[in-house]
Parts: structure tokens; C-alpha cells; sequence
């Protein structure tokens, strides 16, 4: 194309725009105004992730929340199932301190009879509310459930296994309650 040809066509073009708004016309930009809108997609891009990353905190501190609520639910008897724990141990000791003689005397049943009674009900709200005894005699020792308070020399078991519960542990759902303390076979001398 000439000189000539390539003001025609710039002239052809110019005419086919006239009455159009400026702003709908597609110029080349200059340096300067790329330089513009290349800073102002990068910023829009940094707004998007900004935003994104909000979105994300945002859902994970909603679920961090969820979950604490619900752990709070269920462990909120925590401190009040310890100290009904003693209560139960009491009861209980009282139950096997009656010697056989007394548990056939007339007079006396009625009254062991509402103590195992009372003791049956506190292990059934025990369980109403996820409270429940951990197993312990014949089974190995676990430190996440049993704590040894002595060792006794026993040549039928293997060491390491539990031959006497001393007192009953307890979970709270998936939680430990109170450790058993149990006292622990170990080898003979």
C-alpha cells in the first residue's frame, strides 16, 4: 500500500465511524494507558485472591466454631460426672463391704436391695450421657486408659497384664474420664 492508499483507507474509516461515541471505538492505547490497566488487572487479580483467602478463613473459622460447640455439648458434664464419679465409688464400696450373712437378714434386704437399686441408676445416667467404665482386669496394660499403682510377682499371667482393678476408670464419649488404677502382673522374682 502506498502513502496515498493508506489515507484513503484512514479517511474511509473515519468516515465509517463518524457519529459513533468515542468510547466504543477500539484505538490502540498508548504506553502509558497499558501500563494503566496492566496495574489495574493486577490489582483486581490481588483483590480476587484477597477475597478468595477471606472466604476460605472464613469457612474454616466457621467450622472450628461448629466443632467447638459440639465438643462443648458433649463434655460439659466433664466436671460434674468427676465428682459423681466419687459418689458412685462409695456407693459401691458399700455394696461389697455387706458381708454375705447380712444380705439374707431380713430386716437388711429392703435397704440393699435400694442401694443396688440407687447404684444401677446412677450407671444408667452414666450411660444416658456417654459415661462409660473402661475394661481393665485380664487386659494389658494401656497407658491412655490405665494407670499402674503396683506391681505384683504372678507367674500366671504374662507381665504387663492386669490382675487386680484398685479403681474404676471412665470415658466421656471418646474422652478419658479417670484412669483405672490397676495393679500389674510382672515376673516372678
Amino acid at each position: 500500500m502506498t502513502n496515498d492508499d493508506t489515507r484513503q483507507h484512514d479517511q474511509d474509516v473515519a468516515a465509517e465511524l463518524k457519529g459513533v461515541p468515542e468510547d466504543m471505538i477500539d484505538t490502540p492505547a498508548d504506553d502509558a494507558e497499558a501500563g494503566e490497566l496492566a496495574q489495574l488487572r493486577e490489582q483486581l487479580e490481588t483483590a480476587r485472591q484477597d477475597v478468595l483467602y477471606a472466604k476460605a478463613e472464613t469457612q474454616n473459622l466457621r467450622r472450628r466454631m461448629e466443632k467447638d460447640i459440639a465438643d462443648t455439648r458433649a463434655y460439659a458434664a466433664t466436671g460434674f460426672a468427676r465428682d459423681i464419679l466419687s459418689v458412685s465409688d462409695n456407693l459401691t464400696r458399700a455394696l461389697q463391704s455387706i458381708p454375705a450373712e447380712l444380705r439374707e437378714d431380713e430386716k437388711l434386704k429392703n435397704l440393699i436391695a435400694g442401694i443396688d437399686a440407687t447404684g444401677r441408676e446412677i450407671d444408667k445416667v452414666f450411660a444416658g450421657h456417654g459415661i462409660t467404665r473402661i475394661a481393665a482386669m485380664g487386659l494389658s496394660l494401656d497407658p491412655h486408659q490405665h494407670q499402674a499403682m503396683l506391681e505384683v510377682p504372678s507367674a500366671d499371667v504374662a507381665p504387663g497384664t492386669i490382675v487386680q482393678e484398685l479403681q474404676a476408670g471412665y470415658m466421656i464419649k471418646d474422652r478419658l474420664l479417670r484412669p483405672a488404677m490397676v495393679a500389674v502382673a510382672k515376673k516372678p522374682d
